[in-house]
Parts: structure tokens; C-alpha cells; sequence
């Protein structure tokens, strides 16, 4: 969600578009965005796509052994060999991903709209695939898309300096930002909103 977010200030277009869709589908009288919401926030999910694209959970895979002889892009590969995918270079390939280190989420309405983020493009793994993918898929992704739309619905955001988020990541097994994101958030919904249970 701290990508998502960071990525938005960058791009206040996509920040918003994604605001007006939620005015469109949700309403500005309404204070929650439910699950049964989230299928007609198309956008909302292009750009959820489009995080994990460029900043997947963890930025290597689970290690995957061969169990017989086999050849990967050319290099040979024995029975027993430990293979490691990297994530982050798969999903900013410029062979398959134009414009690969742009945030675009509206790559995945038109070029790449039948991506999924489940493991079945290959091309697009954020959680692995297979046996050995993430068991925990569908409960982040529910979580991530209400969580960010609500909060996106409920808030205008800004940065403190008024400068560009700092997009640096830091090493490790997953994927933080070297920095921490900081922002100003001020209510975008009418006051008695608030106030209401629905």
C-alpha cells in the first residue's frame, strides 16, 4: 500500500482518475467501499496491477529445484540445481513491458488487461505461481484493494515539501522504501459522512 500511495502522489493524473471513479461507483454520501464495490474499480485494480508490477512483495522468488536436466535461456541446468527468479527484473523487461519503469496503470485496461496477478502470466508473478506460490494471495489482495480504496476514498493527500516522492527502494527480502513515505492527509468527504455507520 506504501507504493501505491507513493506512486500516486507521483502521478496526481492516475490519483485522480482513481478519485473520480470511487466518486462514480461509490459515491461521495457513502463513507466504506465493500468488497461487492470493488468489481466495478477497474482502475483501482489496473493500479493495484501496476504496484506489484513494479514493486512486488518481495523482489526474488521462492527457490525452485530442477528435477531433471533442462535448459533456462540457454544456460543447463542439472537435476538438484536451486533455481531463484528475479521478480523485479521479469516485471520490468522491456521486451514485454513497454515503457517498463513507468508507472501505467492503464497498460493493464489495454495491452495487458487479461494479466492476471495469480500466477498464471508469467510475465506478471508478483506471488509466485504454482505449488509454491503465496497462500496467503487472495487474503492480500482483498485486503490491499479495500484497504487503498477506502483510504482513497475517505482522503485528499499531499506531500509535505510539495517535491516528488522519493521512489528508492532499500535491500532486503522484501521490497520497503528507503525512505519513509510522509504525507498530509485532509478529509475529501462531506463532514457528516464521518459521522454516519455506512
Amino acid at each position: 500500500m506504501t507504493w501505491a500511495l507513493a506512486l500516486l502522489l507521483n502521478n496526481r493524473d492516475a490519483l485522480n482518475k482513481v478519485q473520480q471513479e470511487l466518486d462514480i461507483h461509490v459515491g461521495k454520501d457513502k463513507l466504506l467501499v465493500i468488497e461487492s464495490d470493488t468489481k466495478n474499480l477497474m482502475y483501482l485494480q489496473s493500479i493495484i496491477k501496476e504496484t506489484l508490477r513494479l514493486y512486488p512483495p518481495a523482489p526474488l522468488s521462492a527457490t525452485h529445484e530442477a528435477i531433471e536436466d533442462c535448459t533456462v535461456d540457454g544456460y543447463d541446468v542439472s537435476p538438484g540445481t536451486w533455481l531463484i527468479f528475479n521478480l523485479h527484473k521479469i516485471h520490468r523487461d522491456p521486451h514485454i513491458w513497454t515503457d517498463p519503469f513507468e508507472f501505467r496503470p492503464e497498460r493493464f485496461m489495454t495491452t495487458h488487461k487479461d494479466f492476471d496477478v495469480r500466477g498464471q502470466n508469467f510475465e506478471l508473478i508478483p506471488f509466485g505461481s504454482g505449488r509454491r506460490m503465496c497462500p496467503g494471495i487472495s487474503f492480500a489482495l482483498q485486503v490491499l484493494q479495500l484497504t487503498l480504496a477506502n483510504v482513497l476514498h475517505w482522503f485528499e493527500f499531499e506531500t509535505p515539501s510539495g517535491e516528488a516522492v522519493d521512489m528508492h527502494e532499500a535491500p532486503g527480502l522484501t521490497s520497503p522504501k528507503a525512505t519513509p513515505l510522509e504525507v498530509y492527509i485532509s478529509p475529501r468527504l462531506p463532514a457528516s459522512v464521518y459521522n454516519s455507520t455506512t
